[in-house]
């Protein structure tokens, strides 16, 4: 390949501040792929690959292991290199900061890019690959390597020319950008956490409950005369252990056969509802698949409506179960969908649908399916599941725990979402020039002083 092929070398990235243009060869004293490592147990060195590199961060968990005596001709990342996947369908283009203690080489899936600290800050440059004109840029010079996997053509890249601002200004961004990827991380590491708060709670509600007094009971362990034995284990003494068939006021599954085929669908109209759109405990209707009201009509056996639980027939795992909500309209369910009406004098639908998702059930479904390759119930069997069953008031203080929960986890999830908006946002206006750093910085300081303040 010749560099003819790839003009115009410029990278697309708009230049409102009219900064001068550099080559990446320009802006780097080193950019060089690694070589291919020798893989042992138990070496203190480190070969970095392509899992390293991942569209957030810098992995090194998923470093192997290279041979300590095999370190002639090896590429050692320095602090402040940026790393880029340059081989791989679906990794090609990611790039992080190499910042991490550690003795560690680089393999040759990965180009390292090492910034002259007079032209060009690290943190800046991997910004700028992580933009989608940095990102379509670099796909134009993917190619079919030799084994057939995408490699990207060094020679071009080297000489690709972009903006590029003072680098006192390029460390400005670079901190601005930093600021918001510490709010980001902090945030994914607290829904993190809360997810594992929320799992841990569910566990303890959905086998010891909570007492009159709003407080979940003690273990089995410290307080046996609480619990009494059942087929789904220890109890509170004040839970039934009923199959869903007593619960329910209705069960069904979908039509069968040419009752429902695809000429049927239409663009708007009933809802038809999939397993691809029943996840635990919540239904994310992704389908956008209708039926006219007419063919609705005549499948209104088939039904789903607001408060039912819909499980799912089959997958990995099959019966996962969630409610039907408030905000759909009525809809129709298929063949390899339960759907389940509860009696809601007895139990909540979202006890329901959280107690059939609980490992209690899942392990009934696992010694109904054991032995069969492609793991499926039957309506049959999804009647004759075991529930633990508490009184109507105490599945609701329950569920209001769980809900309190929730909602944390989901406030923090819209925080991370800001977040991550504002980072884009910001990142288009700095990059480009649109807006410059050096005022942005100084509102930011005085924001700060005021709130400390």
């Amino acid at each position: 390949m010749s560099e003819q092929e790839f003009l115009p070398l410029e990278v697309s990235i708009p230049n409102e501040a009219g900064w001068p243009k550099k080559t990446l060869d320009e802006l780097c004293s080193l950019i060089s792929r690694g070589t291919a490592p020798v893989y042992v147990e138990g070496s203190s060195v480190l070969a970095i690959g392509q899992r390293c590199v991942t569209t957030s961060r810098f992995a090194p968990e998923f470093a192997r292991p290279h041979a300590d005596r095999a370190m002639r001709n090896v590429l050692r990342p320095e602090s402040g290199d940026v790393l880029l996947n340059s081989t791989g369908t679906g990794t090609i283009g990611r790039s992080v900061v190499f910042d991490h203690d550690g003795a560690f080489i680089v393999d040759g899936h990965v180009t390292v890019f090492r910034p002259r600290a007079e032209a060009a800050d690290g943190r800046w440059l991997n910004a700028v690959l992580r933009t989608p004109w940095g990102q379509s840029h670099l796909e134009r010079f993917c190619y079919a390597g030799s084994t057939n996997q995408l490699e990207l053509s060094r020679k071009p890249v080297k000489a690709s020319a972009l903006p590029v601002p003072t680098v006192q200004e390029q460390q400005g961004i670079a901190q601005i950008l930093d600021i918001f990827d510490t709010a980001i991380r902090e945030t994914e590491a607290l829904i993190d956490k809360l997810k594992a708060v929320k799992q841990g709670l569910l566990h303890d509600l959905l086998t010891r409950g909570i007492d009159a007094n709003s407080q979940l009971r003690p273990p089995q362990c410290e307080a046996p005369q609480l619990y009494k034995e059942s087929p789904l284990g220890w109890i509170p003494r004040e839970w039934d252990i009923e199959p869903i068939i007593n619960l329910t006021s209705n069960s069904a599954i979908g039509p069968f056969g040419s009752d429902l085929v695809a000429s049927d669908y239409r663009d708007s109209g009933v809802p038809v509802i999939f397993v691809r759109d029943v996840k635990p405990d919540q239904l994310v209707w992704k389908s956008n698949v209708f039926v006219s009201a007419s063919k609705a009509q005549t499948l209104a056996a088939h039904e789903v409506r607001a408060g039912d639980v819909v499980a799912t027939k089959m997958g990995l795992p099959p019966c996962v179960a969630a409610v039907y909500p408030e905000s759909m309209p009525c809809g129709i369910v298929t063949a390899d969908i339960v759907c389940l009406r509860p009696c809601t004098d007895r139990i909540r639908p979202d006890w329901m649908s959280i107690f059939i998702n609980f490992s209690a059930v899942a392990k009934q479904v696992e010694q109904i399916t054991a032995g069969v390759t492609r793991p499926k119930v039957t309506l049959r069997d999804v009647r004759d599941l075991l529930i633990g069953l508490p009184p109507i008031k105490e599945q609701e203080r329950v569920l209001d725990r769980l809900t309190a929960m929730q909602s944390r986890i989901q406030i923090e999830e819209a925080l991370y979402e800001k977040l991550t908006a504002e980072k884009v946002g910001l990142m288009n206006d700095l990059l480009t020039g649109r807006v410059r750093v050096t005022p942005l910085l100084e509102s930011m300081q005085q924001a700060a002083a005021q709130t400390e303040a």
